[in-house]
């Protein structure tokens, strides 16, 4: 990459970054473009240069979340801290993210998700699925998941969560229960007796 699509790379991330910011705090609709300009330090015409429209800037905004999401959790997932630390730290994350996320932009990042959005199905197939798979096998060598469960029964039961709360009467009330599912469904593989 060369020095001037490097530093293309830079202003484009801080627009996600900037419009991150703004719609986890006051989510989409009341954020303006110009409110994004001024956070990211660029002329409203940038913005529109590198992402036509403000549909596409939230289109983006929600891969840039995704991804940055996934990092802080492989981040977990992969350090030398004991199983049910990662866990508590994954369930800390989700509740963090929870009580921090606006109602607007999660509403969005939703409706995106159950519209047949790609990006996050392939994201989920390729990426969520294999760590959480070697995640699963480490807690069972370490004696924290019960040894006759399968990968595959945990990973059909987070998949019964995740096709559920694709339903709109779901996803719109589901946001001040991220903290009790999470933790139903991790502390219920690993039971109480490890706690």
């Amino acid at each position: 990459m060369d020095g001037f699509q490097r530093r293309r790379e830079l202003k484009k991330t801080e627009i996600l970054k900037a419009a991150l910011d703004l719609f986890m705090s006051h989510g989409v609709q009341k954020v303006s473009i110009a409110e994004i300009a001024k956070k990211a330090n660029v002329s409203q015409v940038t913005i529109y240069n590198y992402f036509e429209s403000k549909d596409n800037l939230i289109h983006e905004t929600i891969i840039f979340y995704v991804d940055q999401a996934w990092l802080e959790a492989k981040e977990v997932i992969n350090s030398d801290m004991p199983f049910p630390d990662k866990i508590k730290q994954l369930i800390f994350n989700k509740k963090e993210t929870a009580n921090n996320i606006h109602e607007d932009f999660y509403l969005y990042f939703m409706k995106e998700y159950t519209s047949g959005f790609s990006y996050i199905e392939e994201f989920y197939e390729k990426k969520a699925i294999p760590q959480l798979t070697e995640l699963f096998n480490e807690g069972r060598e370490k004696g924290f998941i019960d040894p006759e469960l399968s990968n595959e029964s945990i990973l059909f039961y987070v998949h019964m969560i995740q096709e559920y709360m694709q339903r709109e009467d779901v996803y719109e009330k589901v946001l001040p229960y991220t903290e009790d599912i999470t933790k139903l469904l991790f502390y219920g593989i690993t039971g109480k007796s490890n706690n």
